[in-house]
């Protein structure tokens, strides 16, 4: 049985305050919860409806009423389990060949979703400025489907690290190359910019290239894709390249 005081600690962890606080996140699903088990993911205990089902892990299980699923999860429609990890702390590697770099991500299932598609491309490492959503955000890990496991996700000054980086930096620009025709650089920074507002003007003055998709359609009427739709597009021609 769940006590008041850990049901308002587990509440609190969808706040990145508290995440801080308690240097703890929340994973729900016995799907992504299998990820982490693989993962440099420490998990500190688990609450489930039904511990069976993960009865291969060492780590605390506490089975739970449904109704005491309700109270901590975060879905509208509640999974098996959730699980309580502890933050882990994420540190820049040397440049990858192809790089994500966000400028300002705010929405969660945007930040949630190029994780994955990092993830699917083979892409290592995502640069984030400091003020993107943070990816421990339970929104965020479950839009992700267990890829955070998987990429290097760093928040940094980006101004600092583009100046630096051996990378080529390149954005997204209604003016720049078309992306079906674009000559890939060997290596390359990604750069996607901020859902509304695109990316911050000193990050454009570090750009080297920039590339655009070209519209096909007649209706004038979509102004624009996307970001985690554009960047699906791009990554999928850059390495058909």
């Amino acid at each position: 049985m769940l006590t008041a005081h850990t049901i308002k600690i587990l509440q609190s962890l969808d706040k990145k305050k508290f995440r801080q606080k308690y240097n703890l996140f929340l994973v729900e699903g016995n799907k992504i919860i299998c990820e982490l088990f693989n993962s440099n993911f420490k998990i500190k205990e688990i609450f489930s409806t039904d511990p069976q089902k993960l009865d291969r892990t060492s780590v605390p299980i506490t089975h739970i009423s449904e109704n005491e699923l309700k109270k901590i999860s975060f879905l509208q429609h509640p999974k098996d389990s959730v699980a309580v990890c502890w933050l882990n702390e994420k540190e820049i590697q040397e440049d990858k060949n192809i790089q994500l770099v966000l400028d300002g991500i705010q929405d969660p299932g945007n930040l949630g979703t190029i994780i994955r598609l990092a993830d699917w491309f083979g892409i290592e490492q995502i640069i984030c400025s400091e003020d993107t959503v943070d990816f421990y955000n339970p929104k965020v890990i479950m839009a992700s489907m267990g890829s955070f496991t998987r990429v290097n996700i760093v928040y940094t000054n980006l101004i600092e690290y583009l100046s630096n980086t051996q990378n080529v930096n390149i954005g997204t620009d209604m003016e720049g190359e078309n992306i079906y025709t674009f000559q890939k650089p060997e290596k390359i920074n990604l750069i996607l910019g901020n859902e509304g507002n695109g990316m911050r003007t000193e990050t454009e003055k570090l750009l080297q290239k920039s590339i655009s998709i070209p519209r096909f359609g007649k209706s004038q009427s979509t102004e624009s894709l996307n970001v985690s739709m554009a960047a699906g597009i791009i990554l999928g021609q850059l390495f058909s390249k």
